[in-house]
C-alpha cells in the first residue's frame, strides 16, 4: 500500500494527462455522472482505454476492463476519478477492478460524492492492491467544475456567453453577424458541450434563433432551449416553436393568458414562475427547477439584461466575451453591452483564447 507521500514519475503524469484527455472529449456528455478517463498500461505499454459512456453508462473503468484483449494481472491503471465503490445503476468499479487482477491504481482526485469520497483507497487497499491518489489533482479539479457545482450546490453549471464589437454593442439593426467564423465555429462547440441553452423572449423575436448545434457531425447533441418568457410574448411563427417538442424545449412564464397556454402546452413544456415587482424571474430559483429537470451543463447566449442579472447574483461560472475588431452603426436602433464593469468587478480569473484564424478577441472569466 501507498501514501499520498509517493512521488509520481514523469510517465505517471504523461498517461494521466491522457486520462485526463479522455475525460476532457466527453464532458457535457454523461449526464448524472462525471465523465472519467481510464488507461491501463501493462510493461510500460498502454493496453487498453476507456471513458465513460454517454448519459453517464458504463463507467470508464469498466469500458478498459472489458476493452483489454490482453492479461491484465500485474498492470496498472490511471483515472481522473476516484473509482465508485457502491451499487447504483452498475455495480461498483472497485469489484471489477479487484477481480480483474490490476494490481495498481491510480486516480486524480477523491470523488466529492460522500457515498464514493475516500472509501474506494481503503478498499482496494484492503485487497493488497496498491493506489496513489492526487496525480495532477488541481487539473482534475479543473476538469470536475461543473461536476462540483452540480453536487454541492444543487445548481447547473452556467456558462455565459456574449459577442460585441469594438465599440462595444451586442446588436445594431441590420447586422446579422457581429463574430467571424471561426468564433461561431467556438459557439457551436459550447453548445454541443452543454445540454440546455436559455434566452430570453425578447432575444428570440429579435433574432429568430436556430440555438441548434451545426457542428458536422455533431447535429444530435443540440441542447434542450429554455426561453424565459414572463407574459408569453414568443411569436408563434418563430423557428423555436416550430421545432419544438416536450423534450427539447421549455418556456418558464408568468402569463394567465389560457388560450396561448393551451396552445404551448401541446408543442412543448410550459413551466409557471413567481416574478418579481419588475416581472422579472428570479433566477437562481429558475436554475434549481432546471437542475430537477435534469439540465446540469447550462449555455446562456441571452441579451444585456438577463446577462447582468446573472452576473449581479453569481449565477454564471464561466464567462465568454467575444469582442470584434469592427465597430457597428450607433445611427439606427442599436443595444450597448452594459455589464462589462460588472463582470470584471465579479470574476477576477481571466484568459484568453488565441488563433491564427480568428481575428476577435475571446476572453474567458471565472471567479
Amino acid at each position: 500500500m501507498s501514501s499520498k507521500k509517493d512521488k509520481f514519475t514523469l510517465k505517471d503524469k504523461n498517461y494521466m494527462k491522457l486520462a485526463l484527455n479522455l475525460a476532457s472529449a466527453r464532458k457535457g456528455l454523461t449526464g448524472d455522472n462525471p465523465s472519467v478517463g481510464c488507461l491501463i498500461v501493462k510493461n510500460d505499454k498502454v493496453i487498453s482505454i476507456g471513458q465513460t459512456g454517454l448519459e453517464g453508462r458504463p463507467h470508464a473503468e469498466h469500458n478498459a476492463i472489458n476493452n483489454s484483449l490482453e492479461e491484465l494481472k500485474g498492470s496498472k491503471m490511471y483515472v481522473t476519478l476516484e473509482p465508485c465503490n457502491h451499487y447504483g445503476k452498475t455495480p461498483p468499479c472497485t469489484n471489477s477492478i479487484i477481480k480483474s487482477g490490476i494490481s495498481e491504481i491510480i486516480y486524480g482526485m477523491d470523488d466529492i460524492d460522500k457515498k464514493v469520497k475516500g472509501k474506494s483507497f481503503k478498499i482496494l487497499s484492503n485487497k493488497k492492491i496498491k493506489v496513489k491518489k492526487g496525480l495532477l489533482k488541481k487539473e482534475a479539479k479543473s476538469l470536475y467544475d461543473s461536476y462540483i457545482v452540480n453536487r454541492n450546490k444543487k445548481l447547473p453549471y452556467v456558462t455565459g456567453k456574449i459577442a460585441v464589437s469594438k465599440n462595444s454593442l451586442i446588436y445594431s439593426k441590420g447586422t446579422k453577424r457581429i463574430t467571424d467564423k471561426s468564433s461561431d465555429k467556438l459557439t457551436h462547440y459550447l453548445r454541443y458541450k452543454n445540454d440546455s441553452i436559455m434566452i430570453s423572449s425578447k432575444t428570440l423575436n429579435t433574432d429568430n434563433p436556430k440555438l441548434n448545434c451545426r457542428l458536422k457531425g455533431f447535429e444530435k447533441f443540440s441542447p434542450k432551449r429554455i426561453i424565459l418568457d414572463s407574459n408569453l410574448e414568443i411569436k408563434m411563427n418563430s423557428y423555436i416553436i416550430k421545432s419544438s417538442k416536450k423534450n427539447n424545449t421549455i418556456i418558464f412564464h408568468n402569463s394567465s393568458n389560457n388560450k396561448k397556454i393551451q396552445t404551448l402546452k401541446k408543442r412543448l413544456t410550459l413551466v409557471k414562475s413567481k416574478v418579481d415587482n419588475n416581472k422579472l424571474f428570479n433566477l437562481r430559483i429558475i436554475l434549481k427547477k432546471l437542475y430537477t429537470l435534469g439540465t446540469r451543463n447550462l449555455l446562456v447566449e441571452g441579451g444585456d439584461e438577463i446577462t447582468k442579472n446573472l452576473i449581479k447574483d453569481r449565477l454564471i461560472d464561466k464567462f465568454y466575451l467575444f469582442k470584434s475588431p469592427k465597430n457597428l452603426k450607433t445611427s439606427g436602433k442599436h443595444k450597448f453591452f452594459t455589464s462589462f464593469s460588472i463582470l470584471i468587478s465579479r470574476y477576477k480569473k481571466k484568459s484568453k483564447i488565441s488563433s491564427k484564424l480568428a481575428k476577435d478577441n475571446i476572453t474567458i472569466y471565472k471567479r
